[in-house]
């Protein structure tokens, strides 16, 4: 069996310049059952654990009401200063638009964000939602621009604040 696993982790074959021919009907190699990784490997690495180390669980922190309010507030500047290089999708709703979805990105921060490894979708999901549910423009928009933001800066702002440079 060890055999057939180190067989599997080489890499595949070259193909050949002709596909052989024989009687009539071309012969050919799937890539895809070539790339497949072996199942032995899974095997392997389970037994490699022994079964009697339990492992601890992760506490993420409480939310901080004061970081929650001064990312909110960052969040929604910039979020302003983004989509107002798009006027036509937003008209005279902008400010409504990004007031929206600051409200529900800071009861998330306030409620849920406990640190890098607990931002969720949901509060852009939840964003796109209220947007439609006011006849709002441009929720699509405004819902993956609040995404990446918070993707790109939240954990990051997160650190610093928890940092001693910030104290």
């Amino acid at each position: 069996m060890a055999s057939l696993c180190n067989l599997a982790l080489r890499p595949p074959p070259a193909f050949p310049a002709k596909k052989p021919v024989v009687g009539g009907t071309i012969l050919s190699r799937s890539p895809a059952i070539l790339r497949t990784p072996p199942r032995c490997l899974a095997a392997k690495t389970s037994s490699i654990i022994p079964k009697d180390i339990q492992s601890e669980k992760y506490v993420y922190p409480d939310p901080i009401p004061e970081f929650a309010a001064a990312e909110t507030e960052k969040f929604k500047a910039e979020l302003l200063k983004k989509l107002s290089k798009d006027k036509e999708a937003f008209g005279n709703d902008l400010q409504m638009v990004v007031d929206v979805c600051a409200e529900i990105l800071g009861e998330f921060l306030n409620k849920d964000y406990g640190g890098p490894g607990t931002l969720l979708i949901e509060p852009f999901t939840d964003m796109m939602i209220a947007l439609k549910e006011k006849n709002l423009p441009g929720a699509p928009l405004a819902a993956r621009s609040s995404l990446l933001w918070a993707q790109y800066f939240i954990d990051q702002d997160w650190e610093f604040w928890n940092s001693k440079s910030h104290e």
